[in-house]
């Protein structure tokens, strides 16, 4: 199933299953919230409940609708930095001087970044180094602490794409890199999220990242260090996850800013994410507008 947050014409921000061309406003259930995070937080029968409206439910044409991110403002944005070795290693050969973790390295981007999967990026005025990562993001659906890598395929939503966004010479300006990771417009997720049956085995999906239509990134999730079951198990070590909460799980090699000479995105540039059963994700860079 896929489910989707979508705005039809002026109307109030709605949650719909999307059914082939078509998506179904789950709104006809007077019993289902409007949002992705609030139907999770009712547990696992709502989303055998959102199917089942889906199913006897009308639709409307999906091109005739905005899409949104399935995500509007989750408790959290997680996301795991040089989870691929190829990543790491072209890192290594623009900055030698660079240290991998031994560990799992996390940090936060701030939900207010969060943008809809067709929306404009944004370049902010202070920033000259903007860059894509394709990630695959996982969404959370039952809340839990503790949990096992064994256990953790059970605790989540569904699936969707991530563009990582990153300000680098605001990344590199603070150790956390929040800041980099956090401005306005720079989380795209979307088109919509995908529930765990329709994916499979979540460590088999191919991604790329295409800018002007040339592939820059291509890869496989089989490439993680730390698979998003681990990831799960080392966050909720630390923090209760929550419905909703997002977990970015990393980027293959093809950044732009480690490539020779670098190749950083420019206003006008079309950027594009894909990852395999779930679609793709595609925006073009604007400058931001200041008052």
């Amino acid at each position: 199933m896929k489910v989707a947050a979508f705005r039809d014409g002026n109307g109030p921000v709605a949650l719909g299953v999307v059914r082939d061309d078509e998506i179904v406003d789950l709104a006809a259930d007077p019993h289902l919230p409007r949002t992705l995070e609030d139907l999770l937080a009712l547990g696992p029968d709502a989303l055998v409940a959102a199917r089942a409206a889906a199913e006897t439910g009308r639709g409307v044409k999906l091109s005739s609708v905005k899409l949104l991110a399935p995500v509007q403002r989750p408790r959290k944005f997680l996301a795991i930095a040089a989870n691929y070795q190829s990543h790491i290693d072209e890192v290594l050969a623009t900055n030698p001087a660079y240290v991998p973790p031994t560990s799992q390295r996390w940090f936060t981007k701030l939900p207010s970044c969060i943008n809809g999967p067709f929306d404009p990026i944004l370049m902010p005025p202070e920033s000259s180094e903007l860059d894509y990562e394709v990630e695959l993001a996982l969404v959370i659906g039952r809340r839990c602490r503790r949990v096992r890598a064994d256990d953790a395929a059970g605790f989540i939503a569904g699936y969707t794409i991530c563009n990582d966004i990153s300000a680098r010479d605001w990344q590199r300006r603070s150790p956390t890199i929040m800041l980099g990771k956090s401005f306005d417009s720079h989380g795209p997720l979307g088109p919509w999220l995908v529930t765990p049956d329709e994916i499979g085995d979540p460590h088999a999906l191919g991604l790329r990242c295409l800018v002007n239509g040339e592939v820059r990134q291509s890869g496989s999730t089989s490439e993680m260090i730390d698979d998003c079951y681990a990831q799960i198990e080392y966050l909720s070590t630390v923090c209760t996850l929550e419905p909703g909460d997002v977990i970015a799980t990393g980027t293959p090699k093809g950044t732009g800013a480690s490539m020779k000479p670098p190749r950083l995105l420019q206003v006008g540039d079309v950027v594009r994410c894909e990852v395999e059963r779930i679609g793709a994700i595609e925006a073009i860079v604007q400058a931001e507008k200041t008052a």
